[in-house]
C-alpha cells in the first residue's frame, strides 16, 4: 500500500518442547528439518516433520530472529497467566507462543521495551483435555443469561 519504508522486524519460531524439528534446526544452524516423534500435549502443533519447515527456519534466520521451545509445563502457566492478566482463555498453541516469548524476554534475547506481536489464535475451549486438574474446575451452568448472572455474582460478589 506504500504507507511504510519498510519493516524492520525479527520472527521468532516458537514450539512445544515435546515436538520441535524448526526450533531444533534453526539451533543447529541447519535448513534441513529431522523428523521427530511428537510428545506433547499440544496436539495442533505435534508436526514432527513440518512440510514448509525449511521454509520457516530460512524466513526466521533470514530476519534475524532465533527460536524457542515451552515445555508443556510452561506451556499450561502461559495460558493460565494470559487468563488471570487479560481474561483470555487461549488454547494449547497459543501457550506455546506467549510462554517462548516469555522465556525469549527473560533471557534478554527480546528487549523488554521492544514492541512486540504474539500470535495467540484459538479459544481455549478447543482443547480443555490437557488442563484438566491443571487451572482448577470448570464450572457447568444452564445455557442462559440468568444462570450466567446468577453464578457470577455468586463467585464474583455483589459488584
Amino acid at each position: 500500500m506504500g504507507w511504510i519504508d519498510g519493516v524492520d522486524a525479527k520472527i521468532y519460531a516458537a514450539q512445544a518442547k515435546g515436538c520441535c524439528p524448526v526450533v531444533e534446526a534453526i539451533r543447529d544452524g541447519r535448513e534441513i528439518i529431522r523428523p521427530q516423534r511428537p510428545n506433547t500435549i499440544v496436539k495442533s502443533l505435534a508436526i514432527g516433520n513440518p512440510a514448509d519447515g525449511v521454509y520457516a527456519v530460512r524466513t526466521v534466520k533470514e530476519s534475524g530472529g532465533t527460536g524457542e521451545t515451552a515445555t508443556d509445563e510452561e506451556i499450561v502457566e502461559a495460558i493460565k497467566l494470559l487468563a488471570s492478566c487479560e481474561g483470555t482463555f487461549m488454547e494449547m498453541a497459543g501457550g506455546v507462543t506467549l510462554g517462548t516469548t516469555k522465556k525469549l524476554i527473560e533471557k534478554g534475547v527480546i528487549p523488554r521495551d521492544e514492541s512486540i506481536l504474539v500470535c495467540i489464535t484459538g479459544n481455549g475451549l478447543k482443547t480443555q483435555e490437557p488442563l484438566m486438574g491443571k487451572i482448577g474446575e470448570f464450572v457447568r451452568i444452564p445455557p442462559n443469561i440468568e444462570a450466567f448472572e446468577r453464578t457470577v455474582l455468586k463467585e464474583g460478589g455483589d459488584d
